[in-house]
């Protein structure tokens, strides 16, 4: 470890928010630091997890902690990487690599290695091909679950069938299956990114060595232009807009629209507005299955469950379509420019056995890297927002029996307390007698809601524990923007020019704009058009937002990020891995930022009015 002067705080040092000691303590054992904790280095996942979590929603860390120890430990068998341990305070997860540094257990795990990840790549099409089919399944399978209910007898139908089975035990069969349903999904997710991530980690490590010049910029523009699903929603978007203009129905969207109203006007419009209605319907199933965040919240409703950003976008691409301007992803014009870099540094090697090499893994890395975001689409976004929508008709039933007062509080149960309380409810319809969660559950349930908001309020140590001499982990470099220099700079007590922050070079192009701040889903409304993004992370479904904004600066983040991979996609100017950014930059201030050199500039402070 590095001289204990460059530390962040221990986790020992780290205190629960005072009044929320019990929604703290009912996070599972496992998740809760201890004492040998401070003896690792942790670092806060603000990337998937950026606000605090309720207590149902950690599902989603633990589920996909899960899933990738396995795939690295045991499946494909990483031979310097294991899986990632996740501890949780105040709402906040943090999270820790398990690295291999035994020379011989590496030697071991490479020869595994080989023999499973390589099979993959040369197979790579028919079992991906495979892979969506089983994620379809899965899909239809959870899809096909019947609504949890409970009438004042069991059905006379099913008696005289000689079914043998109550119908309270229906419940606990829906709700297991809908938890080992989201367990198997994360099992799929990982099947296959480790894997696209490591045939571009060992294309960049070529480069770096081959090329000791090239940036991490210029090697990720020649993996760009892909065609991936998660593209696809905003494709979508465009073409309603294109729809509508040639429909003559283009006029009733409008900045602040009322949904609701036009939907109604455009059903009573004629054919014209009937028909794109209809073209609105094509475009929902499947491909408005997509959070408005990252997938990871229970309030991150799907497009289809709140067309809000969707219709957000219609006017601003309506708008250019009818002034001619272009709205489609520059995809030809990166393939153009990415062919051209590969074949100008291919010409710098010197031997045949180099540029052999050099095809392999370029060749490889454009077959595979589709699916480090197009898994996207199948896995946080459709499964995972099916999965909620399930959970809360589970709330539904709790909330109709007087467990708490609305649906979404479920999601302030665990996911165990969940179950404890759909089997209170079948002891009490199967007993007759009155179940114990209404007086159990809402005193908690306010509790924790409290905390929520309480957590919400307090800032969060961005790492934990003694900063390591090097950062070995390429996914921890290239996904979060986590190296030994960003620790460093966000340590730093004020060294260096104060109006600079440095960060990862994610796309080229500078601009200079006023800086709009947004720190969560919900304030997405306030980008006006022209404003430079500055948020904690994104992600590609906010895709549509990209037409009004000229430039994005993020706090986490490296040069293979989604947000940086979403920039270069949309060939706009962008700064990831910051550290501070959202803190830093005040909302409204104008700054520049270099997306080549991974420079952001604060130009000019927001004025400040004072009372008079």
């Amino acid at each position: 470890m590095a001289d204990t002067a460059k530390q962040f705080p221990l986790p020992s040092s780290l205190k629960v928010v005072p009044g929320t000691e019990a929604a703290q303590a009912a996070y599972p054992y496992y998740t809760q630091f201890v004492p040998q904790d401070d003896q690792k280095f942790w670092f806060y996942n603000s990337m998937h997890f950026p606000e605090p979590m309720h207590h149902f929603d950690m599902i989603t860390a633990e589920a996909a902690y899960v899933a990738l120890g396995a795939a690295n430990t045991r499946v494909h068998v990483l031979p310097t990487a294991k899986g990632i341990e996740h501890r949780v305070i105040n709402g906040r997860v943090y999270i820790g690599g398990v690295a291999v540094t035994d020379p011989e257990e590496i030697k071991e795990r490479v020869g595994e290695f080989q023999q499973r990840a390589f099979y993959y790549y040369e197979h790579w099409e028919r079992l991906y091909d495979s892979w969506k089919e089983k994620m379809k399944t899965l899909i239809a399978d959870a899809q096909a679950l019947p609504k949890p209910s409970l009438s004042k007898y069991e059905p006379l139908e099913t008696v005289h069938a000689g079914k043998g089975v109550a119908s309270n035990h229906a419940l606990l069969d829906i709700y297991q299956k809908q938890i080992e349903g989201y367990h198997r999904m994360w099992h799929h997710h990982f099947e296959f990114l480790l894997l696209g991530y490591g045939a571009y980690m060992t294309f960049f490590d070529f480069c770096k060595k081959a090329f000791p010049e090239i940036s991490d910029q210029a090697i990720s523009r020649m993996v760009a232009g892909m065609e991936a699903e998660i593209f696809r929603p905003d494709e979508e978007v465009k073409r309603l807009a294109r729809r509508a203009v040639e429909l003559g129905v283009d006029g009733h969207f409008t900045d602040g629209m009322s949904i609701e109203q036009v939907l109604a006007d455009l059903d009573r419009v004629g054919n014209a507005g009937k028909e794109w209605l209809a073209e609105l319907e094509t475009s929902r199933n499947p491909w408005f299955n997509v959070s408005s965040g990252d997938g990871f919240y229970h309030y991150h409703r799907s497009w289809n469950d709140d067309l809000s950003l969707p219709f957000a976008a219609l006017p601003g691409y309506i708008d250019k379509v009818k002034s001619g301007v272009n709205i489609e992803r520059p995809t030809a014009q990166l393939v153009e420019e990415r062919e051209q870099l590969v074949a100008d540094y291919r010409e710098l090697l010197d031997t045949d056995e180099d540029r052999a090499t050099y095809d392999q893994l370029i060749t490889l890395a454009h077959r595979v890297f589709p699916y480090v975001e197009g898994h996207k689409f199948y896995c946080e976004h459709w499964y995972t927002n099916l999965f909620f929508n399930k959970i809360r008709e589970f709330g539904a039933l709790l909330a109709e029996n007087g467990f708490f007062e609305k649906e979404d509080d479920v999601f302030h149960l665990t996911q165990y307390e969940l179950e404890s309380a759909i089997i209170d409810l079948m002891l009490g319809w199967g007993v007759g007698a009155p179940p114990r969660g209404p007086q159990h559950w809402p005193a908690i349930v306010a509790q924790r809601k409290a905390a929520i908001v309480e957590w919400g309020k307090h800032a969060t140590a961005p790492a934990l524990g003694a900063v390591p001499d090097a950062i070995d982990d390429p996914a921890i470099v290239m996904l979060w923007g986590i190296t030994r220099e960003s620790l460093d700079s966000w340590l730093d007590d004020g060294d260096g020019p104060s109006n600079e922050l440095r960060g990862f070079a994610a796309c080229h192009g500078v601009v200079e704009g006023t800086a709009r701040v947004v720190k969560s889903v919900e304030e997405i409304s306030r980008l006006q058009q022209g404003d430079i993004l500055v948020c904690q992370v994104t992600n590609p479904t906010w895709a549509p937002i990209f037409q009004k904004i000229s430039a994005a600066v993020s706090d986490i983040g490296g040069s293979m990020s989604h947000m940086a991979i979403v920039a270069r996609e949309y060939g706009l100017p962008a700064v990831v891995g910051t550290g501070k950014a959202t803190q830093r930059i005040r909302d409204g201030s104008r700054i520049r930022v270099d997306g080549g050199r991974g420079t952001v500039t604060i130009l000019e402070e927001e004025r400040v009015l004072e009372d008079a």
